[in-house]
């Protein structure tokens, strides 16, 4: 039986979704990614639907992988999960309609990641934004170009390795997240954003999106493989392993 993991209500041309895995911190399993992806398809072919706003439930936006569902797959199978993931925050640059990130509670791992894929994003000040692959063992499988894309190589290095958290304030200052929430209620702000962008004329919009995320993705996917590949390099080594040890995979 299929469980709902994403709830989607639409007002005024604004179509909101909430990822809702609540016992699971929100962590994309395969079976959301493929719910995300099956819905954003079908809100692009929707006339009525002018912007999306992606937000999740509480306690926090998204914790990324869900590690205990990986430990459950071989290493070849756990690179073909996080392709698909990585193939779903790609396409949010293919799509017509502009997708904001409304980020509250924690932004980690994937779920970093996933947000910088949207074309906005936008931060609650306390939000705990966080890499954690390298210190468990890996590189993180995809997404990085986004991370270069908005904060530039020197810095998304720095993030990548992970070393220490940052809250929203952070983020905003170093082009993580384009806009930081004056209120407490993110995703308010966000539907605001997502209302002065629908009024807009649709296919201006949609051609301004297809420039600039045809230049700030240009080389996502080869470098999301080279990273895949790295991965894969790590899942061999004690640290990884050790990892997934702790959620059950048998080594």
């Amino acid at each position: 039986m299929c469980e709902i993991m994403l709830h989607y209500t639409s007002s005024d041309s604004i179509a909101l979704l909430t990822i809702d895995r609540p016992h699971r911190r929100n962590a994309l399993s395969a079976e959301l990614a493929g719910q995300l992806s099956e819905l954003l398809r079908k809100l692009d072919e929707d006339e009525s639907i002018r912007a999306i706003v992606i937000t999740g439930s509480s306690p926090g936006f998204c914790a990324g992988s869900d590690l205990k569902e990986l430990s459950g797959m071989t290493i070849a199978e756990m690179c073909r999960h996080e392709a698909d993931t990585a193939a779903l925050a790609r396409s949010i640059g293919r799509l017509s309609n502009p997708v904001i990130a409304a980020v509250d509670g924690f932004a980690m791992g994937g779920g970093f990641l996933f947000a910088l894929s949207c074309d906005l994003v936008v931060t609650s000040k306390t939000c705990v934004w966080r890499l954690p692959e390298v210190s468990i063992g890996w590189i993180p499988p995809w997404g990085l170009e986004a991370l270069v894309a908005r904060s530039g190589p020197i810095v998304a290095r720095r993030l990548a390795w992970g070393t220490e958290p940052i809250d929203g304030k952070e983020a905003y200052r170093l082009g993580v997240a384009d806009y930081l929430a004056a209120s407490a209620d993110v995703t308010m702000e966000a539907m605001e954003i997502a209302t002065k962008l629908a009024a807009l004329p649709g296919p201006a919009v949609a051609a301004t999106k297809r420039y600039f995320s045809a230049i700030s993705g240009a080389s996502g996917e080869v470098r999301d493989y080279e990273a895949s590949l790295l991965f894969a390099e790590n899942c061999e080594h004690d640290a990884a392993k050790a990892t997934l040890q702790k959620f059950g995979m048998k080594i």
